[in-house]
């Protein structure tokens, strides 16, 4: 016999998965629905172009980047808030819902503050952006204020794991968006007008999966992983400050900065050249819009990253596991590199090809132009990957500023600085922006 026996009444401890590889799970597991809604985004924009006369389509692009400005500037931070907190609490063995109710509080007065300044620019919305289109205004309103019970669900499962439900969220969302331009394309519908309403319907179809994660977090006998060791760390526990609104306002108000640069660089473009066009500004907008989508595409697929790599980090830091936590993001960060590399190789074999297989229309794109572009998103994500780490470290005001500070000299250079091709004024903005920020980020990083 063995020269041990197991003790009477005792139970083996099944094996604990290490962080690194429930990341690595949570983030594949993410990839996978939030790749496809990449794929689903890119095709809802590809029927749209071919399906619509050029200014409609530039309507169209103008509606999804005032309303992803909006809910992400208004609505991420809860989300951010949400995940990260629920993953420190686990970890922590901290109990109570405060946390849930400062969130919801935080959100709804955000979707309050929205209604108010929506209807009070009724008229500068609907007639200057959307050129006088009602519809488009009222889309507008209604999927701003679908996202915030979106965001908050985000939230909610990525701080508890629940990454095949998030994931299935975002597929939803993407796919249901996508039949609107579907039906338009075959001749089922037509006009603006239909292939907008998706950005409405898509997030409250979306919610379908919000009753499964209640029903999984409710069900009897159902374990979280961070409550298992929490009693190991019930001493940094008690000494973790209550979440308070305060608290939770201050964090929320610093990543909303975050998110409100965010979206500068990536709709500030279209936009200021829509403004100073001479004619067929919505046109011109579109197209730009277009270009910068090799930006955007692949930050929809990022989302599985980000996602997962802030309660990841929080819980390593709220165990003191320093190790872990670098590696965790050296490891993102090589991957982020060899992806943009990929990205920027397939612009320069093959990139005016490709994009005008997928959008068509009159203009030309230009192979140097596609390149900055993609090795600016290997920059940006770069930045979104340290400042996630920044956020587990609880550096969010550090964060928002370096963030400001790289978005105000975009904008500036857009304005002060004026290229013949405004398109390729965008692209050089775009990635000497994105290279100040990473900089910034790395160098705040390293200190915390």
């Amino acid at each position: 016999m063995s020269g041990f026996k197991r003790k009477h009444g005792a139970v083996p401890r099944a094996p604990r998965s290490s962080p690194s590889r429930s990341y690595g799970r949570g983030a594949a597991i993410l990839t996978v629905g939030i790749g496809a809604t990449g794929l689903i985004t890119f095709a809802y924009f590809s029927l749209a172009s071919h399906a619509l006369p050029d200014d409609e389509y530039g309507r169209v692009t103008l509606l999804w980047s005032a309303i992803f400005i909006t809910v992400s500037v208004l609505y991420r931070p809860v989300e951010q808030l949400l995940s990260r907190t629920i993953a420190d609490h686990d970890a922590r063995g901290v109990q109570g819902m405060e946390h849930l109710r400062v969130a919801a509080t935080i959100q709804l007065a955000l979707g309050a503050a929205f209604v108010v300044v929506a209807l009070a620019l009724r008229g500068p919305i609907e007639d200057d952006l959307f050129a006088g289109s009602s519809t488009l205004y009222w889309i507008l309103v209604v999927a701003v204020l679908a996202y915030a019970a979106s965001y908050f669900a985000r939230g909610y499962l990525a701080g508890h794991r629940l990454f095949p439900l998030y994931g299935g969220l975002v597929l939803m969302e993407a796919s249901s968006r996508c039949l609107f331009a579907l039906a338009v394309a075959v001749g089922i519908a037509e006009g603006q007008s239909a292939v907008a309403l998706g950005m409405a319907a898509a997030p409250i179809v979306s919610l379908a999966v919000v009753p499964p994660a209640l029903a999984r977090r409710l069900a009897p006998g159902e374990a979280d992983p961070g409550q298992l060791d929490a009693a190991a760390r019930s001493e940094p526990a008690a000494r973790e400050p209550e979440f308070t609104l305060a608290r939770g306002t201050g964090f929320a108000a610093a990543v909303l900065l975050v998110m409100l640069c965010e979206q500068t660089f990536l709709n500030a473009g279209p936009l200021l050249v829509k403004a100073t066009a001479d004619e067929g500004g919505a046109a011109l907008a579109g197209f730009t819009f277009n270009v910068l989508l090799i930006a955007r595409a692949p930050l929809q697929l990022f989302q599985a990253v980000q996602t997962s790599i802030l309660p990841h980090l929080t819980r390593l830091r709220a165990g003191g596991e320093t190790d872990p936590f670098e590696r965790s993001v050296r490891l993102t960060l090589t991957a982020i590199a060899g992806f943009a590399g990929l990205v920027a190789l397939v612009m320069l074999a093959a990139g005016p090809q490709v994009m005008d297989l997928l959008f068509g229309g009159d203009f030309d794109y230009e192979r140097g132009g596609l390149v900055l572009v993609a090795l600016g998103m290997g920059l940006y994500l770069s930045a979104a990957t340290l400042n996630q780490a920044l956020l587990a470290h609880e550096r969010a005001a550090q964060s928002a500023a370096c963030w400001v500070a790289s978005a105000a000299a975009f904008v500036l250079f857009l304005v002060l600085v004026e290229f013949d091709d405004r398109v390729l004024q965008v692209e050089v903005a775009f990635v000497g922006a994105a290279a100040v920020l990473s900089s910034s980020l790395h160098a705040l990083y390293r200190r915390a």
